[in-house]
């Protein structure tokens, strides 16, 4: 469950494994009558035809699991929902990724997929903002929007012939993601919600929360000013020269505040923590532990701290214990 080597002395070592077994506690009695591990029989009725499903088998005339995870029922399939697993797209899905070949009328896009994620230079808005055909001339400065290990973010359009993601960047919410972190944690702990996208204005801080499993943590940018760049390659490499000319008060006017860049690290900091102890995140549960840091003057730095992280399991066993009390 812990991804960090973290440093425990023997003391936080017993108060970590016993909010871990809490934890797996009040989890088995949440989804004990749907949870299943291999072999397990699945109780159903055949005289319904059931359709049996993703993680399931016929065996001996019963239906057995074949994943360990929760069974889940629509209609009349019955499948298995594993609880770990790799990401499997599905359209719609908010993600974020990283350009890694700039291609003829494409961007390839590194997703943490099997494959690589394609956005077609039709599939976005160009950055004078008019919906138009493509020409050539947008074709040549292709660079001049996204280049290599830029940080993009899209969403899932479909699936090609082979089996790649086919993206879209239409909305002025997507697009070049700067000044800010990405985390690559297991994209079994983003769960889809109706909102990915948070502006957390106390730190005037951007989080988004890909389905994919990599997160953003960055600088608050106005989206409707995102699409406000340079229209061809020309003009980008005179306005980089112009910056090279500014003086170093106008520079440093253009940089992150230094409270901006705190609190970047800070939220950072808090989903790195969350992540390594397993729980899936939202941006309820990293506030909370970014106001606990807070709370207690930890600073940035301990937060990867062992003490710290013994702290979060401990607080998160009287959240679920006091939700569970709620709802009897």
């Amino acid at each position: 469950m812990i991804d960090l080597q973290l440093p425990l002395n023997q003391t936080q070592k017993i108060r970590l494994r016993r909010a871990l077994q809490q934890l797996q506690e009040l989890a088995s009695k949440s989804i004990s009558s749907a949870s299943v591990t291999v072999a397990d029989t699945i109780p159903v009725n055949h005289e319904d035809g059931v359709l049996k499903g993703h993680g399931t088998s016929e065996l001996d005339g019963e239906v057995v699991a074949t994943l360990c995870g929760v069974v889940e029922r629509v209609n009349k399939l019955v499948y298995v929902r594993a609880l770990r697993a790799r990401y499997k797209p599905e359209v719609g899905d908010i993600i974020v990724g990283r350009v890694i070949e700039v291609a003829p009328k494409r961007w390839r896009l590194e997703i943490n997929f099997s494959q690589d994620a394609v956005l077609m230079l039709s599939s976005m808005n160009l950055p004078d903002g008019i919906q138009r055909r493509r020409t050539a001339v947008d074709e040549l400065n292709m660079r001049s929007i996204f280049e290599e290990n830029d940080v993009v973010c899209a969403e899932v359009r479909g699936f090609q012939h082979d089996g790649s993601l086919h993206l879209q960047a239409r909305s002025q919410k997507y697009g070049k993601l700067e000044r800010g972190q990405l985390l690559t944690i297991p994209p079994y702990l983003v769960k889809r919600r109706k909102q990915h996208f948070h502006h957390l204005e106390k730190y005037a801080v951007d989080l988004i929360l890909g389905c994919n499993g990599f997160i953003w943590v960055g600088e608050h940018v106005e989206r409707d000013n995102m699409m406000e760049e340079p229209e061809n390659k020309s003009e980008q490499q005179n306005s980089k020269l112009d910056r090279r000319s500014m003086s170093i008060e106008e520079q440093e006017s253009t940089y992150t505040l230094l409270e901006t860049r705190q609190g970047i690290c800070r939220i950072a900091n808090a989903v790195r923590v969350l992540s390594s102890l397993g729980f899936s995140l939202n941006v309820e549960l990293i506030m909370e532990t970014v106001e606990h840091s807070i709370f207690q003057n930890v600073d940035i730095h301990e937060m990867l701290g062992a003490e710290f992280c013994v702290q979060i399991a401990e607080r998160e066993v009287e959240r679920r214990s006091s939700f569970t009390k709620k709802k009897r």
